[in-house]
């Protein structure tokens, strides 16, 4: 069963919280955004950041290669063995919000692999604004815009903006070069999200991830406290 999104109770566990031994499995947070937006930036930036202090694993969604994947290898932000790619071969929506069995077949795969794990980072395929993940995947959404694509794109909405857990808005260096009016752009995703939280933020700067690293941790705090309903 598909959960909805419930943006009232940040620390809620999902119905599939224990792994088979009755242990408790590890935080999964969806990625989600455009294509060019810098998601998989987020992701290695994210992977530098807290493995020295986490133990932690990544998907990658693409519709016919491997190329995010790939590129997290070449990077070098995590060992191999961590690193698990899905090819979705349709619409990148299916694979992590209908049909979202391959990627459920990688999330437990690597933690049976080399597990335990604390985090496991589910990067979607190049998607678009409607681009949601279900509940019965991730535990908790972050959605990657940028400024580069027209400082309009909080004003349009759709759920990745309006409903992910957090919004960042990438490329801020890029802001004068775009004529994009990033006072505008913090407004109109404030009216569009309330008070779900919101990160400006360049990931070509070495500081650029702090801000969504410390959100992860905070999500993961709530994780390893909240009591895991049995039964």
């Amino acid at each position: 069963m598909h959960l909805d999104h419930d943006h009232t109770h940040h620390g809620a566990v999902s119905a599939d919280a224990h792994r088979p031994d009755g242990t408790r499995r590890a935080l999964r947070v969806g990625l989600g955004g455009p294509v060019g937006s810098g998601k998989t930036a987020t992701v290695a930036a994210l992977c530098r950041d807290l493995r020295d202090t986490l133990s932690l694993a990544v998907v990658t969604n693409d519709i016919y290669t491997r190329e995010d994947a790939e590129f997290l290898l070449r990077e070098a932000v995590l060992p191999p063995e961590r690193i698990q790619a899905v090819e979705t071969g349709a619409c990148p929506h299916t694979a992590i919000r209908d049909d979202i069995s391959a990627n459920l077949e990688a999330v437990e795969e690597l933690e049976d692999t080399v597990g335990p794990l604390d985090l496991i980072l589910v990067e979607s395929g190049g998607d678009n604004l409607t681009a949601t993940f279900s509940k019965g995947l991730v535990d908790a959404q972050i959605f990657v815009i940028d400024v580069a694509g027209g400082d309009d794109i909080p004003r349009k909405g759709g759920p990745g903006v309006t409903t992910a857990d957090l919004l960042v808005v990438n490329k801020t260096d890029l802001a004068p070069y775009v004529g994009s009016d990033l006072g505008r752009m913090a407004r109109d995703a404030a009216e569009q999200r309330g008070d779900l939280p919101v990160v400006f933020t360049s990931l070509r700067s070495a500081e650029g991830v702090g801000p969504v690293a410390d959100w992860v941790r905070e999500r993961l705090a709530a994780w390893t406290t909240v009591q895991v309903p049995t039964g």
